[in-house]
Parts: structure tokens; C-alpha cells; sequence
């Protein structure tokens, strides 16, 4: 009776191109993560925004240039 050997698939860590590239993934990563901390810890909200807010909404269009009735040459 021959014994046959099951040959387990080789760890994709093994590959050095791979270690690589998830040594670099996990720097971007941490830098990404850091900068997000760092920067963009809290919204930043306008003093009297919601009255600047309404104040834009709900004002009156500015009326719209009258066309000229004569062409200008040029």
C-alpha cells in the first residue's frame, strides 16, 4: 500500500511580494486613521448658523438684471 502525502497550500505569507504589500496597507491605515483623529475629531459649527441658514433660505431673490434692449458692438 503507497502512502500518499496531501500536500497543504502553501501560506500566502510565505510570498514576500504579500508581506510587503500588508506591511504597507497597514502603515496607510495608521496614518489614515491618525489623520482623521487628529483633523477631523469634531464638525465644526458656524456661531448662528441655523439663523444665517434661514436668513439665506428665506430671503428674496435678488431681481435679475434687465436685458438690454440694443446690442452693444463689439
Amino acid at each position: 500500500m503507497a502512502v500518499v502525502k496531501q500536500h497543504r497550500p502553501a501560506s500566502p505569507w510565505r510570498i514576500p511580494l504579500v508581506r510587503e504589500l500588508a506591511v504597507i496597507l497597514l502603515i496607510k491605515l495608521t496614518l489614515l486613521l491618525a489623520i482623521k483623529a487628529i483633523w477631523f475629531n469634531a464638525p465644526t459649527v458656524p456661531l448662528e448658523g441655523t439663523a444665517q441658514v434661514t436668513a439665506h433660505l428665506l430671503a428674496t431673490p435678488p431681481a435679475p438684471p434687465l436685458p438690454a434692449l440694443e446690442e452693444t458692438p463689439r
